[in-house]
């Protein structure tokens, strides 16, 4: 790239201050500041330097990328510009005396207020489309009395043993999984108490062999139970992720999980309205059939993010009885980018509360 000539000798000073005029928008500071910017490399009137964002699903990817460019375009005498773009998602830091899980960067609650909103559909294609966007991801099946988390990822037949006296996850998709469903026949219902769902979810987080993962997406029972404060307490979470859908009832119920996260000092990353409307394939026409706009309207009533809608679509349901991720395998439906826009939305969320102080 051919940007103008000058004699003037170019300083790696000079191509950080410019740099330093660059804003991470979303989490409101400089990339300099953030310590996105490395390995500033001047070679006459070519210059060198890494952009290493906070998470591979940011949402704001291509506009840093250009505001770089032009900073670095403006010094005067470059001719030149080489950037390598790259992604480390940072760990949340020690936040309270709670053990933290080695490898794990973010636990992410996917929770409701009420069965039958899709949450577990969510927390599946949300989880395919952070690893599709370049993340390390895993998936908790913490719903130890209605585990479907293995079905609708594909990974039902896997058969849990043990390496090392840890336990190993089925993987697919790029996804990790553990779930009770694993140890249990599937016409056996599991009728426990709190203590003995306190241990079994505090043993999935601790004796599985997880790796290194940037998230760990946990599909919480519907509700305010007794599973969901064991799994709040037994660590530090990242923050919860609220699935609704338009009708009243699951928005009344929805905001009891928002109370509940709030409760247990566990940020809100925002509200997901699943099954928003429907839209015939090849036409402009919209049918809200359970009603819209009302997971939009408690999130701004509440102050939190709206992370986006989810439209109904037949694949998404095929898809769960199949194993079949909508998007794994129908990435181009207006779903499954809905989907991964939204992974976008929840990977900014996290990053801004990681960065903001405690207490």
């Amino acid at each position: 790239m051919i940007f103008g000539k000058s004699k003037s000798k170019i300083t790696q000073e000079e191509v950080k201050k410019a740099l330093s005029t660059v804003m991470d928008p979303d989490l409101n500071q400089d990339i300099v500041s953030l310590n996105m910017i490395s390995d500033i490399k001047v070679e006459g009137s070519k210059v060198y330097f890494k952009l290493t964002l906070t998470t591979p699903a940011c949402p704001l990817k291509e506009k840093i990328e250009n505001d770089c460019r032009e900073a670095v375009k403006a010094i005067p005498g470059v001719e030149e510009i080489e950037m390598v773009s790259g992604a480390t998602v940072a760990g949340r830091g020690k936040v309270s005396d709670k053990e933290p899980v080695a490898g794990i960067k973010h636990i992410i609650a996917v929770t409701s207020g009420k069965g039958g909103v899709g949450k577990t559909t969510v927390t599946i294609n949300l989880a395919v489309a952070l690893s599709k966007l370049g993340a390390k991801v895993g998936i908790l099946d913490s719903d130890i009395t209605g585990p479907n988390c293995p079905l609708m990822l594909g990974v039902d037949s896997h058969q849990p043993a043990a390496k090392d006296n840890r336990i190993q996850p089925a993987e697919n998709y790029g996804i990790k999984c553990m779930s009770m469903a694993f140890f249990v026949a599937k016409d056996t219902p599991l009728i426990w108490r709190g203590p003995m769902l306190d241990k079994a979810i505090r043993q999935f987080l601790r004796d599985v062999e997880w790796g290194e993962l940037d998230y760990l997406l946990v599909d919480m029972p519907p509700g305010t139970g007794d599973a969901q404060l064991s799994m709040v307490q037994s660590t530090d979470m990242s923050g919860g992720v609220i699935v609704t859908t338009p009708q009243e009832v699951a928005l009344l119920d929805g905001q009891r999980g928002l109370v509940m996260f709030r409760q247990m000092n566990v940020p809100v990353l925002g509200f997901v309205e699943n099954m928003s409307y429907f839209q015939p394939e090849g036409t402009s026409e919209r049918y809200e059939i359970f009603g819209h706009g009302g997971g939009r309207k408690m999130a701004d009533e509440y102050g939190v993010p709206f992370l986006g809608e989810v439209p109904i679509d037949i694949r998404i349901r095929e898809g769960g009885d199949t194993g079949q991720p909508l998007v794994a395998c129908h990435p181009d439906s207006p779903a499954a980018k809905a989907f991964i826009d939204i992974a976008k939305q929840v990977a900014a969320q996290v990053s801004i509360h990681s960065l903001q102080p405690v207490g």
